[in-house]
């Protein structure tokens, strides 16, 4: 879990400095020979700093996929791109508990799910790098190289073509008379409109994690066998991911966070009024109140990516992310609290996410939002300005990225 802190704060920076794509690769190369390393760990301190490098790569993976997803994705699919993200991660657990059960020797299992990192690490060199990034950074060749290289794939070369340097300074007039903006962490507290951003989804992050883990880590506490826990964890992912992405594309994200947290701690503080004896009944108080956590955890990557600007979103999804670390870390401490009371922890788990619902009502709504780009853009949007400009850019991005329905689309 620190590893998986520290990766949020390093590549997250480093994503918005040098790039989602090259942090990407980095990351799976890194995940692939730490993961292998760890197999073969002479030692547990050997051992724990490999897996502190593995927490790392985590992280830089997960960010950097989830950017890279959003920043090339039209505003109608960004949901369906979202949910599909986190059903892999949903067919990642089943498929963890049925490795774990057929090779039980840690070694062997170690190095199982460590070596298909050496073939994502080689895929991810076809990637092509965000064109939102390349913009915010003022490097218009590449970004038109990136635009046509995507006309190409999507089949549209005749109208990739067509694009040039001139109107893509027309398009990016704005980003481009501002100038590369900062990516520094200390953005997020020096603006009012992002350190506003920054303290509310620091909350919900911290409260989502604290939650969740509080609940996954203590798989033996329910009377179950670990290996069955594990799939009943991953199958009640599958119709609450799918609620929350009906939540989330038609409701919008912050009703969805909103019930999803709130949903989740009364689950959680129900178990604790419930006899320890009756198991089934915790089990499937857990088994939801789980459920709703997985569904406000796809919220949150998207909402988060959706509020913060181009110029630093990475870095606002990394340090979201390293206050979920925060969270995951302080969880197994609550813990011991239950030698004062048996159901001190739950009441603690579960008042958390009741508590942070409340702060998801600060935030704004990015239901058919465009993506902001500049610090401005959010000053505009809280201030209910139309963003003229990036509408005219989404136009024109948007055929390029994946629709064809525009008159002069790709």
């Amino acid at each position: 879990m620190v590893g998986v802190l520290l990766g949020a704060i390093v590549f997250g920076h480093l994503a918005d400095r040098l790039g989602r794509r090259k942090v990407l690769i980095l990351s799976h190369l890194q995940m692939a020979a730490s993961g292998t390393c760890t197999a073969f760990a002479p030692s547990f301190p050997v051992y724990c700093a490999f897996r502190l490098l593995s927490g790392m790569s985590t992280s830089g993976i997960i960010l950097n996929s989830m950017t890279l997803n959003m920043e090339w994705m039209p505003i109608h699919t960004r949901a369906y791109v979202s949910t599909l993200a986190g059903y892999v991660f949903s067919l990642g657990q089943f498929i963890l508990a049925g490795a774990a059960y057929a090779v039980p020797h840690w070694r062997y299992l170690q190095l199982l799910v460590s070596v298909p990192f050496f073939v994502s690490f080689v895929y991810s060199w076809f990637f092509i790098e965000s064109a939102r990034w390349y913009a915010s950074s003022g490097r218009l060749d590449l970004t038109l190289k990136a635009l046509q290289r995507v006309a190409q794939i999507n089949r549209k070369r005749e109208e990739g073509a067509k694009l040039n340097m001139e109107g893509l300074r027309s398009s990016l007039q704005k980003e481009l008379t501002m100038g590369p903006g900062s990516a520094s962490a200390l953005e997020l507290l020096r603006h009012p409109a992002l350190r506003r951003l920054f303290l509310c989804l620091s909350v919900l992050w911290f409260a989502t994690s604290f939650a969740y883990y509080g609940l996954v880590m203590d798989l033996q506490g329910f009377g179950v066998s670990i290996y069955l826990i594990q799939v009943i964890f991953g199958a009640v992912d599958l119709p609450a991911k799918f609620v929350g992405f009906v939540a989330i594309n038609h409701l919008g994200r912050r009703p969805a966070q909103i019930a999803a947290l709130l949903l989740a701690g009364i689950c959680i503080l129900a178990n604790g009024v419930i006899p320890q004896d009756q198991s089934t009944v915790r089990t499937s108080l857990a088994v939801l109140g789980k459920g709703c956590l997985a569904a406000s955890f796809s919220c949150i990557f998207l909402y988060t990516g959706e509020l913060y600007p181009t110029m630093i979103r990475q870095t606002g999804l990394g340090m979201g992310s390293t206050m979920a670390r925060v969270g995951s870390i302080a969880s197994p401490l609550v813990s011991m609290t239950a030698e004062l009371f048996p159901s001190m922890p739950l009441f603690i788990y579960g008042t958390v996410p009741v508590v942070a619902s409340t702060v998801a009502a600060l935030l704004p709504e990015t239901l058919g939002h465009p993506l902001p780009d500049t610090v401005q853009d959010l000053e505009d949007r809280r201030r209910g300005k139309p963003q003229r400009q990036q509408q005219e850019q989404q136009k024109q991005m948007v055929p390029l990225q994946a629709s064809a329905q525009e008159k002069n689309g790709l």
